[in-house]
């Protein structure tokens, strides 16, 4: 097949490993430019972005911690700066934690909205001011927004229902615009944060209707198919990649 996203320049946030480094291995593929943000893994930033440039894609990458609403800003600016446009915006950066709720701390609470929340509105709101007809705005949430069995999770809960909302309130808002805005939900999914031989996998599998963790493929080839031409007619949608996890 032909690739779908030639001549587009994609900014993955959070995109060095995990589900971020498979989205932005396949966009690479579909034919897009990419720009690769980072906060601490700078070295596998360097090595994933010569993995896609030797394979004849063209990939950069930029240090922007999610939590600096400054360094977010930049790092769509120089994106736009080094590649020549932005179509489209990936908000994967984002962190979890789990705790009792009396044990929340207050910079534990703040962190968790700051990269998971301010880090998705500000990128947001600085790559629309370069996107025209036919951007793509895609949100990597979690589906703990809508269905979660067990406990410690509120407040990573609150975040990623938070951003599905902010989803569907800007989809409406710049729809006219030709500019698209969806939420990805990924079920468990075996990274290195969370195995699929780890010990919270014994609390969670038994939830998964297929019996098995998801892979970060899975979560990129739909992110692949939201940003291109195909999905023109999605937006404002929460769409879960959870092997059953909420049904």
């Amino acid at each position: 097949m032909q690739p779908t996203l030639t001549g587009k320049v994609a900014l993955v946030a959070g995109g060095s490993r995990g589900i971020g480094a498979a989205i932005a291995r396949t966009l690479a593929r579909q034919g897009a430019s990419v720009a690769i943000t980072y906060n601490a893994s700078a070295d596998r930033a360097k090595t994933l972005a010569e993995e896609i440039n030797a394979e004849g894609g063209q990939a950069i990458t930029i240090k922007a911690d999610a939590t600096d609403r400054a360094a977010v800003r930049e790092a769509v600016e120089e994106t736009v700066q080094r590649l020549g446009r932005l179509d489209i915006l990936v908000n994967n950066a984002g962190v979890g934690g789990v705790g009792p709720i009396e044990e929340i701390t207050e910079e534990g609470y703040d962190h968790t909205v700051a990269v998971n929340l301010h880090g998705v509105f500000f990128a947001t709101q600085a790559a629309l001011r370069h996107m025209g007809g036919g951007g793509r705005i895609i949100i990597i949430g979690s589906i703990n927004a809508d269905r979660i069995h067990f406990g410690g999770g509120s407040v990573y809960a609150l975040t990623k229902a938070a951003v599905a909302g902010f989803a569907r309130g800007l989809a409406r808002e710049i729809g006219s615009r030709g500019i698209t805005v969806n939420t990805i939900q990924p079920g468990p999914t075996n990274t290195e944060m969370n195995p699929e031989d780890g010990a919270f996998a014994a609390i969670t599998k038994p939830f998964i209707a297929v019996d098995r963790y998801g892979t970060v493929d899975e979560v990129a080839s739909l992110v692949a198919y939201l940003a291109g031409p195909d999905a023109a007619y999605i937006t404002g949608a929460t769409i879960n990649v959870d092997g059953g996890y909420a049904a």
